[in-house]
């Protein structure tokens, strides 16, 4: 593995898990939009740095698989803290409304936020690799 994404992958873990700590502020309500944007963008900057340091062989691989897990991390932290994130159980609307039983209506959600997570951080993670080939092409040709 290591010698495909250019990193360990403890560091690779590592990398996800610097997003962390956004997912714990934004859930209990901690900090404000200012300190939110800082918590929002540092890991993927961090993640930038790192690879570009390193000089991974293909950026754009490495930093979607620290995105996957930077996804992972996200959906098991919402999901420890979805009772704490909510002053009341969040429900479904429209056609939806009131279809399903409480519990089903709450496993609906609760998947669809672990659907929402994994795609979330993968995206992060795609698009921070491909500024991050982009950066390294015209480091190339530079």
């Amino acid at each position: 593995m290591r010698a495909r994404l250019g990193l360990s992958p403890l560091v690779v873990v590592l990398l996800a898990v610097l997003g962390v700590p956004r997912v714990v502020a934004h859930d209990l309500a901690l900090v404000g939009p200012g300190v939110n944007a800082v918590l929002v963008f540092a890991p993927p900057l961090v993640w930038l740095a790192v690879v570009m340091a390193r000089r991974v062989p293909n950026p754009l691989l490495t930093l979607t698989v620290v995105g996957v897990c930077y996804g992972v991390l996200l959906a098991v932290t919402h999901q420890l803290l979805w009772g704490h994130a909510f002053t009341e159980a969040p429900a479904l609307g429209g056609a939806l409304a009131g279809a399903l039983s409480p519990g089903a209506e709450a496993a609906v959600l609760r998947v669809f936020a672990v659907i929402s997570s994994l795609v979330t951080g993968t995206a992060v993670g795609a698009v921070t690799g491909a500024v991050a080939w982009a950066l390294g092409r015209v480091r190339r040709t530079s």
